[in-house]
């Protein structure tokens, strides 16, 4: 059985100088990404090196984020499933760009989840809830959806108590 789900996002371009795209520089980048529903806009543009503004979000971070967040609910959701409590989770993901004459992709992504379990969890635990990234990946939608290798370099911690 399958079901369908739509999510609708609104882009208003904010980079317009007065001249519009008269030429290649006299217009900015800056954009702003919108959903219904949602209480504040993410402020976007290009990467600084394609004349973009660095201090917002451009579009190869965000879906580098968009596979680091994917990723997170999955194993989240999987951990919980298996009896593993997780009190802290961060990822340092990347990725990385190739650009050919006027086009390019992304051509890879290395997601780096730190996942920190509870003090009541022993080494056992800690390569069970190493070998579950494994399934997370499978369920997350987003690394489904691309159509570069999504790497995992992944560590495990256990609190102290």
């Amino acid at each position: 059985m399958s079901a369908h789900h739509g999510y609708a996002v609104r882009i208003e371009w904010t980079g317009n100088r007065g001249e519009g795209t008269a030429s290649y520089r006299a217009y900015g980048r800056d954009h702003r990404i919108l959903a219904e529903g949602k209480n504040h806009a993410i402020d976007g543009s290009s990467d600084r090196t394609f004349h973009g503004d660095a201090e917002r979000w451009n579009p190869e971070e965000m879906v580098i984020a968009a596979l680091a967040q994917c990723h997170m609910l999955s194993y989240l959701h999987v951990a919980s499933a298996n009896g593993l409590v997780v009190v802290d989770y961060t990822d340092d993901a990347t990725g990385t760009l190739e650009t050919v004459g006027d086009g390019g992709r992304l051509t890879e992504a290395t997601l780096r989840p730190i996942v920190t379990l509870a003090a009541q969890h022993t080494g056992a635990d800690a390569d069970r809830a190493g070998a579950l990234h494994e399934r997370a990946s499978e369920l997350c939608f987003i690394a489904n959806s691309v159509s570069f290798p999504v790497h995992h370099e992944v560590r495990i911690l256990i609190a102290s108590e």
